[in-house]
């Protein structure tokens, strides 16, 4: 009995040392002084592809430099820059066996401005056949991983035309994709001449990591994305044009940065924690999507999604919701940990919003990862959603001060990698 009260009274006294340094380092007026700086208009809301996002990035690469953490492995800067790719159609021809190919039956999905292809060129021939789901076969191929023909079917000649959409925003690629409309099912000779103009449009998450001492190979992500909509004009409120996203999503990225700042204090992580700031989460997720890429998802332990946690949710102070909570027990896990708080999480309360799939957590979650979002935004009835009066001056800094406290406390477990999350059902996602 005296080791049972001994080991109560370790664990308490533990429990209060992490949450008094909690209570120095992520404080009101911190937490007020990160928000602040990204939705200021100085940011000009943090549009992709402007200036304003620019210095938002700025700013997220020195609080990362301040508080001591390291940029990504292989990086030389906390920006982890990359670009996507938007070709323009100029012109293609060529031919199929011997018989002539009309522009229309040519759709090339590339980064090479001059694409020439030839029957020996190497590329893998597949097909789309008749009654086949036509973007659903086309998108398996339009990730550009390999060099391939795919013979489209003639009775998709109506719909042909629309895989154009496949090149409206590409991540760079040396490999090429050619996709012909035709009868045949073979090919035998083939030279395809397509030219494009390439338009090359640079982006940067911001991203910086703590190694693990123990479990370094293992990963723990907490993010949230920093750009927003920028100017507009056309939809002012009160004479303001800019789109300061001060809850959607300099919310969540002021989160993450606290949590970075706390958990390079602490020095407690025995997994690798990677800290990072998404861009083009408002244009598509590329950002996202991008980062993904660099990792082995089986080696991604959890990650922790941030967005939206300026307001109190639908029970009040005190509470969050986690979406796709029933997907994984990392929702029961967290809460497990906040045993003797008055915090609760709760599963998603807005499932008709399909918030799990809207949001950069999604990227890794198809992937497996148990990757959730976490947010406390009343998504049905939010009065500032996507408007200009998005500012500082309706976040609830109390609130959001506590949420991010309970979110630190909630990880412990899986960032000292005694607790591990179930894996997220890839097969039954979209």
């Amino acid at each position: 009995m005296k080791k049972i009260v001994l080991s109560l009274g370790l664990l308490v006294s533990v429990f209060t040392a992490v949450a008094q340094d909690l209570k120095t380092i992520v404080t009101d007026a911190e937490v007020e002084r990160v928000l602040g700086t990204l939705a200021s208009d100085e940011m000009e809301g943090r549009r992709t592809f402007t200036k304003g996002i620019d210095k938002a990035a700025a700013f997220i690469a020195s609080e990362f430099k301040s508080y001591g953490i390291q940029p990504l492995k292989g990086n030389k800067d906390f920006l982890q820059s990359f670009a996507m790719i938007r070709p323009k159609f100029i012109s293609a021809s060529g031919m199929l066996n011997e018989s002539a190919l009309d522009t229309k039956q040519i759709m090339a999905v590339t980064c090479s401005k001059d694409l020439q292809v030839s029957e020996k060129s190497g590329y893998e021939v597949v097909q789309i056949e008749k009654g086949a789901n036509l973007f659903a076969e086309a998108r398996k191929y339009s990730g550009l991983t390999k060099n391939t023909i795919v013979l489209v079917d003639t009775s998709f000649s109506s719909n042909f035309g629309r895989l154009a959409q496949l090149k409206g925003n590409m991540f760079y690629s040396d490999k090429s994709v050619v996709f012909i409309l035709t009868t045949e099912t073979t090919v035998k000779s083939l030279t395809i001449d397509a030219k494009h103009e390439i338009q090359e449009m640079k982006l940067a998450n911001v991203v910086g990591m703590i190694p693990g001492k123990s479990l370094p190979n293992e990963f723990v992500i907490f993010s949230g994305h920093y750009d927003h909509l920028g100017i507009n004009t056309r939809n002012m409120v009160n004479n303001d044009s800019i789109y300061n996203g001060a809850n959607d999503d300099a919310a969540g990225t002021t989160a993450m940065m606290l949590l970075a700042k706390y958990y390079a204090a602490a020095k407690n992580n025995e997994r690798t924690l990677i800290f990072v700031a998404f861009t083009a989460e408002e244009v598509g997720g590329f950002g996202a999507q991008y980062f993904s890429k660099q990792f082995d998802p089986l080696t991604v332990k959890a990650m922790f999604n941030i967005e939206m946690i300026g307001s109190e949710s639908k029970w009040g102070k005190n509470s969050a919701f986690i979406t796709g909570y029933e997907k994984t027990d990392m929702g029961k896990i967290l809460q497990q940990n906040l045993a003797g708080t008055n915090f609760t999480f709760y599963p998603d309360p807005y499932p008709s919003q399909n918030l799990f799939y809207r949001s950069d957590n999604a990227t890794l979650a198809r992937l497996g990862v148990p990757a959730h979002t976490i947010s406390t935004t009343k998504i049905d009835v939010d009065p500032y959603y996507h408007k200009a009066s998005d500012e500082l001056s309706t976040i609830d800094i109390p609130n959001m001060t506590q949420i991010i406290r309970s979110i630190a406390l909630s990880a412990r477990g899986i960032i000292g990698g005694k607790e591990t999350p179930s894996r997220v059902d890839a097969s039954n996602l979209r």
